[in-house]
């Protein structure tokens, strides 16, 4: 009887609504890109987004530049509770495809960085361009979902303008930063209905507000190296009025939160240049010397007392440098700045009941999630944006 009924709903549906065969809901990179491989698949595919313009983060990445991909996408570039979980995408689409795509729709690109790919003329030819790849899918922007259902095989998605019927579903609804940009929870709530599990969310590629160093210091920028686990690299860091910011800052937070180890002049030997002046520069003051290498400003924080350099002891010499090399922020004084200014967030679905090859739900066939929803943030650099392209395009072949 059951089947007989299930039968009776397909058939009204089939004749008093469209049933599409793939809804996405989220029109940013992921969303667009699964949308585009769908329809090259001659798949009838409906796109859900409750904002007024497809791709909004997308036109204010890299500071409207759109830093697009990243020669250097890897594994050891992602965070979340599996970052593995990314591989078999980023192999699949890797960084030549995502510049092989930009060619063809004649988009040139600078490298700001090695490695580090920018539109030249900016995000708006790639969001012309994503849109474009997708113009075979309805688009119903300015629309919230209100309920998701899979009932009689079929997915029913119920929004403020219309209910949708679908056989394969798409969840493409981004993080939960920049709410600005108009974003929303329900990705998450999707994935809750069907079973799975959510991180918690929390922000990254972010500031933090710490008071280390004092707010003097605002507007200094600098090269510096950042410990943080066992990872370390040299970046940009900004001092401000609440704390730190920039490149160097932004890339540890999307990391575990550990004690940060700063590293104000990775490029130099403190100890051995202090000695040096000693010898060649006796009579100058510390800081005088310091601020060869640093603001004077900071120089000045680790020479108190300041004197000529002949005045002091190789031991009081080699502490100023061990303090320069590594200034300690612990965790407990840490706090990152909020989702509003955030970049993504770390958290989201989690990907133990996800399959990576597909990117198919292993809790409900025919559901599939794309993009920064799931639990995957890449580091500064274009990582992010890398992989909603590749875990999108992967969704869009496999719904």
């Amino acid at each position: 009887m059951a089947n007989f009924i299930d039968f009776l709903i397909i058939l009204f549906y089939n004749h008093n609504m469209k049933i599409y065969d793939v809804v996405i809901i989220g029109a940013g990179a992921a969303g667009l890109t699964a949308a585009a491989a769908a329809t090259e698949r001659n798949k009838s595919v409906a796109i859900i987004d409750m904002g007024k313009t497809p791709a909004r983060k997308v036109m204010a990445s890299g500071g409207g530049r759109c830093n697009f991909t990243n020669i250097n996408v890897n594994v050891n570039r992602y965070f979340g509770n599996n970052p593995d979980f990314v591989r078999s995408a980023i192999t699949r689409i890797n960084p030549q495809d995502i510049l092989n795509w930009a060619k063809k729709h004649n988009i040139t690109w600078v490298e700001k960085n090695p490695g580090q790919y920018f539109s030249e003329t900016g995000a708006a030819d790639i969001v012309k361009a994503i849109i474009k790849d997708a113009s075979k899918a309805d688009f119903f922007l300015e629309t919230q979902v209100l309920d998701t259902k899979f009932q009689s095989n079929l997915f029913h998605i119920t929004t403020n303008n219309k209910t949708f019927i679908a056989r394969s579903l798409i969840i493409a609804t981004g993080g939960i930063s920049f709410p600005a940009l108009t974003v929303s929870d329900y990705g998450y709530q999707i994935a809750k209905i069907f079973g799975h599990k959510i991180i918690p969310v929390r922000p990254a590629l972010c500031a933090i507000a710490t008071q280390i160093f004092p707010k003097n210091l605002a507007g200094i920028s600098l090269k510096v190296g950042i410990s943080i686990g066992h990872e370390k690299f040299i970046d940009s860091m900004l001092f401000t009025h609440f704390g730190l910011g920039g490149p160097a800052i932004y890339r540890a937070t999307v990391r575990d939160i550990t004690d940060i180890r700063i590293n104000l002049m990775p490029e130099v030997n403190v100890y051995d240049f202090l000695k040096d002046a000693k010898t060649t520069s006796g009579k100058k003051k510390v800081s005088s010397i310091l601020s060869e290498k640093l603001p004077i400003k900071l120089a000045k924080l680790f020479c108190p007392d300041d004197k000529n350099i002949a005045d002091y002891k190789d031991a009081e010499l080699r502490h100023i440098a061990d303090t320069i090399h590594d200034i300690i922020i612990p965790y407990q004084k840490i706090k990152l700045f909020s989702l509003k200014s955030a970049e993504v967030v770390r958290g989201g679905v989690d990907v133990t009941y996800i399959s990576s090859k597909t990117m198919e739900s292993k809790l409900q066939p025919g559901l599939f999630f794309a993009g920064e929803v799931l639990d995957i943030a890449g580091d500064l650099g274009g990582f992010n944006l890398h992989w909603a392209w590749a875990s999108g395009h992967i969704a869009g072949e496999n719904a």
